[in-house]
């Protein structure tokens, strides 16, 4: 398939055209986590010294991050660059499950699923347009499609990290952001538009997907609703290892 062209729309979106060859991290290694003393950093002993990194997540992660879970780092050494922290926290093992953590993974991984057509949008054809972050109205999705036939979409992209005996659920905390990302997808394909929410689950296993209406009831409610109205809810796992990230297949969708 020829990669999908980028045009100008008339949406405001930001434009990247670099050709993305797979979700890879340059270099990886192994550590084990000691604490998180907040949302954007953590202690983990890397070759016998406690480090301090960037932790690529700002959920709560309280199911994965406990103290001597074996974590992965990207390693910055000798491409710091304006950076503070030499590692950045990527991925976490939970039992046998290997899962990626690093919530700028997905985007990238759905780009590349979507270019290469592993990623089939329900009520589109093949994609001739494929842009990043655009704007409509007052939400900012992650990206604006159109296909061949000249239909235009929308699709949200939410990375899942949650797991409990093979059901994944986002979120793991409440999100009025999210919850608003919904909202606006309902409303673009109430008017006329092809609209999708896609739930990245950044691990291999899962049985099912499902909204967690325990955690967060109202983004639950308005994801039901948004699906009752057009929105199509989609759910795909990944294949990964400490240094790659990779779509793989669909997940059943449950509770919608």
């Amino acid at each position: 398939m020829q990669k999908p062209t980028l045009i100008k729309t008339d949406f405001n979106c930001i434009v990247n055209s670099d050709i993305i060859q797979g979700m890879r991290y340059e270099k990886v290694c192994k550590g084990k986590f000691v604490e998180r003393p907040n949302r954007f950093i953590a202690k983990v002993i890397i070759d016998g010294h406690e480090e301090t990194v960037h932790v690529k997540n700002t959920g709560r992660c309280r199911e994965l991050l406990v103290p001597g879970a074996v974590v992965y780092m990207e390693d910055f050494d000798g491409r710091m660059g304006k950076r503070k922290m030499r590692y950045s926290l990527i991925a976490v093992e939970k039992g046998s499950l290997l899962i990626n953590m690093d919530s700028q993974a997905p985007n990238r991984v759905v780009e590349e699923a979507l270019e290469d057509g592993r990623i089939k949008l329900p009520g589109m054809d093949e994609l001739a347009v494929i842009k990043r972050e655009c704007t409509f109205e007052d939400s900012r999705f992650d990206f604006y499609v159109e296909d061949v036939k000249g239909r235009k979409g929308w699709i949200e992209v939410k990375g899942v990290t949650l797991e409990e005996d093979g059901i994944v659920r986002f979120p793991d905390a409440p999100t009025e952001r999210g919850k608003k990302h919904i909202l606006g997808l309902e409303k673009a394909a109430k008017m006329g538009y092809t609209c999708q929410v896609a739930f990245v689950i950044q691990m291999k296993g899962a049985k099912s997907f499902e909204p967690n209406y325990l955690t967060d009831p109202a983004f639950g409610k308005a994801l039901q609703e948004a699906s009752r109205n057009g929105v199509s809810v989609l759910a795909y796992d990944c294949k990964v290892t400490p240094d790659t990230l990779e779509i793989d297949g669909t997940v059943k969708v449950e509770g919608i």
